[in-house]
């Protein structure tokens, strides 16, 4: 419940053009931290993990949201056909699960979180200068 607040209160200062680049272990909670941006930005949408689609697109709040996850592409010409430049410089928030896998394809303005697994209850979540600790 921690993480997914947190994911509200970041969505909170993003704008058109955000990118959120995550990256951390299976379990780690970057699924529940996209669930609180869906949310904290006003979409009723129930945010699941796009493992076997590769993108959601979360409608109906301030800003849509498109959350990839890259976790099961193994090449780099299967995320290029993705179109990723009409996502992460258009009219959204996008959000990549297993970003670290392609990083050379995340634009330069992304905020990187890491998701690092401390305990079965605990997680601590990094944001380039943030740090933010929490139990699940």
């Amino acid at each position: 419940m921690e993480t997914e607040a947190f994911g509200r209160r970041l969505a909170e200062g993003e704008s058109a053009g955000s990118v959120l680049a995550l990256k951390g272990e299976l379990g780690s909670g970057k699924t529940q931290f996209v669930k609180g941006v869906v949310a904290g930005l006003g979409s009723k949408a129930p945010a699941t993990s796009p493992t076997f689609t590769i993108v959601h697109e979360y409608a109906g709040g301030r800003l849509p949201v498109y959350h990839f996850d890259f976790f099961r592409l193994h090449d780099y010409q299967s995320v290029a056909r993705l179109g990723l430049d009409d996502y992460f410089f258009g009219d959204g928030v996008s959000v990549i699960e297993w970003a670290d896998r392609f990083p050379e394809l995340i634009p330069d303005h992304a905020r990187w979180i890491s998701f690092e697994i401390k305990s079965e209850n605990a997680r601590k979540i990094t944001s380039d200068s943030m740090l933010y600790a929490n139990h699940v």
